[in-house]
């Protein structure tokens, strides 16, 4: 498991020895099976004037350790609705690993950046996060 984690992310001798050293990253690890089968999805519940396009009831993909799954995602995916999620991503994650449910975050809603055209801005989007088990491949 060590070799293969070193091979993917690019690490000398040195640094993976750095890795191993931390306790934290082994308990990662050792949940990372666990979490494989979970999928993080943002639901858009409200939109309006939204300029690249997203709609109620879209939803953005991501797997557990919250890469976009760009192939059952939307093809456009708004820059500022990614980086308004990112927050909730990483609260389920550390929930997951945590061994706590993340559906039930209090606050798992967030929304695009633009203010909206009543505010001053184009529009507005509002997202919801949960995490949805899914069969194994």
């Amino acid at each position: 498991m060590w070799e293969v984690l070193q091979k993917k992310l690019s690490y000398s001798g040195q640094e993976m020895e750095k890795f191993k050293a931390d306790p934290r990253n082994a308990d990662i690890l050792a949940k990372t099976p666990g979490l494989m089968n979970r999928t993080i999805v943002l639901t858009f519940t409200d939109s309006h004037g939204c300029a690249s396009g997203h709609r109620a009831g879209d939803k953005l993909y991501f797997d557990s350790a919250g890469n976009l799954l760009t192939k059952l995602s939307p093809s456009r995916v708004c820059v500022h609705a990614l980086s308004a999620v990112q927050p909730l991503i990483y609260a389920a994650n550390e929930m997951m690993l945590a061994g706590a449910d993340p559906n039930e975050m209090r606050f798992k809603h967030a929304g695009c950046i633009d203010v909206g055209l009543e505010c001053g801005g184009w529009g507005k989007v509002v997202m919801e996060l949960s995490v949805e088990e899914r069969a194994s491949d």
